[in-house]
């Protein structure tokens, strides 16, 4: 790509008027890759590498300004023997997740996978002497696990300086090795879910050679979602035709207006379980799991994935925190796992905080929020709280019954036109799950 491509490339990213068709109300049809992963709702985000054995984040090398040749000694103590990658992927499973995103390579430049003679700083000349990226995919797919590679875009190491340090004709050498890892990744473990990229934010000016870098994904993985994370700075751009989700990074997300672009494209908000991506040892500042219910619950809402993340220790082990909320989260995603996969926005406008998504096995899920215990209705206060009647608008098909989604439980309702008036019901006595929902069946 050329100067003149790039300048252009970065002015769609500030300003979201991509490939505008004639007709600016028409929507496009997503593609077929683009709405499987929309489905799938909800996925595991995990960064370990060599700097997970120091507990101090991903970004230590940089933030804590330590010696290159020395950081780059902790390969020959990463053994890994705590990475069990089965079990990784079935405890992801049994939370609800459809997918895993593992970081194949961070800012660091050290690789998981046999880079195959790009260098020998990866996990075959490391302590652990094994391909951890074929264990992993491999084992996501035995467990019915879709798995995604991250792969860093920058380096901070590369030719013993960081990427963003690099003249232009360095930057150029760069890109080949960075486009021959690439080929790496997307070559070698049978088919892909997606590549998440990351780290083009570190060079605003210059070419990152984008037709090339896609055409690799694209040649090699025809079907994989293509994401580059445009950072906490751009939320939600699309700044490539190839690109099939924007990114929301540690943010709320919000709603998607494809209305005018010749491409379908999802979005994917990414969170982490505390304030580090990688294991902060000292790092007690974790998400509750009625924080992770009610994010995931919003990106539904909009229609977007949710990404949440956790920093495995140093071996490959999960924290038993990251365990303990998750397992938490996972009784919520099994109990309402109806209403969260394969379920898109619906223009019905409900009270309070209050929302409803279409299915696409043909139900309605009513997403009720600030509900209280049996016997306690009608509370007075500020939005929509309590048990007892909650209206919708703009809801169009008739409706044949409503039950809560926990235990069958049939509610009351009345319909006159689009109004749709539910009276529901409140928690049993020791229970409370955060957000409750009712399936809507129509006629």
């Amino acid at each position: 790509m050329n100067k003149a491509a790039y300048l252009f490339s970065f002015i769609l990213l500030l300003f979201p008027f991509f490939s505008l068709n004639a007709d600016t109300d028409s929507m496009p049809v997503p593609e077929l890759r683009v709405t499987a992963f929309e489905d799938m709702a909800f996925g595991m985000f995990i960064h370990w590498g060599i700097y997970s054995q120091l507990g101090q984040g991903e970004w230590v090398l940089k933030r804590r300004n330590l010696v290159p040749e020395e950081y780059e000694t902790l390969k020959d103590t990463f053994t890994a023997e705590d990475f069990d990658p089965r079990a990784l992927a079935r405890f992801a499973k049994s939370v609800g997740m459809k997918y895993i995103t593992l970081t194949s390579r961070h800012h660091d430049g050290f690789s998981l996978y046999d880079t195959r003679g790009l260098n020998e700083y990866d996990a075959m000349h490391s302590a652990a002497g094994r391909d951890l990226i074929k264990e992993f995919v491999e084992a996501c797919r035995a467990e019915g696990i879709v798995p995604f590679l991250y792969h860093t875009t920058l380096d901070w190491r590369w030719g013993g300086k960081h990427t963003d340090q690099l003249t232009e004709e360095e930057f150029t050498e760069y890109l080949d090795y960075l486009h021959a890892s690439l080929e790496v990744i997307t070559q070698n473990y049978g088919k892909i879910g997606g590549v998440w990229l990351d780290g083009d934010w570190s060079r605003k000016d210059s070419d990152w050679q984008y037709d090339t870098r896609y055409g690799i994904i694209r040649k090699n993985q025809p079907d994989a979602i293509i994401i580059n994370n445009t950072g906490v700075s751009n939320p939600g751009q699309l700044s490539h035709p190839e690109i099939d989700a924007v990114t929301f990074e540690n943010q709320a997300a919000k709603p998607i207006d494809r209305t005018g672009y010749d491409k379908y494209f999802a979005g994917e908000q990414c969170h982490t379980m505390n304030t580090h991506w990688g294991i902060g040892s000292d790092d007690l500042n974790y998400k509750s799991p009625k924080y992770i219910i009610y994010s995931l619950a919003n990106c539904r809402r909009l229609g977007v994935n949710y990404l949440l993340n956790i920093g495995p220790e140093a071996q490959g082990a999960i924290g038993e925190m990251e365990l303990a909320i998750l397992n938490i989260v996972g009784r919520w995603t099994r109990t309402f796992e109806d209403a969260i996969y394969k379920t898109e926005p619906y223009k019905a406008e409900a009270e309070g905080s209050d929302f409803i998504l279409k299915g696409k096995d043909g139900h309605y899920y009513w997403f009720v929020y600030n509900l209280s215990r049996r016997g306690l209705k009608g509370q007075t206060v500020e939005g929509k709280v309590g048990a007892g009647e909650r209206s919708a608008t703009a809801f169009g098909p008739k409706v044949k019954a409503i039950q809560w989604l926990d235990n069958d439980e049939s509610l009351d309702f009345e319909q006159s036109g689009d109004a749709l008036t539910v009276d529901f019901t409140g928690y049993a006595y020791g229970v409370d799950y955060v957000i409750r929902v009712a399936r809507i069946e129509v006629e």
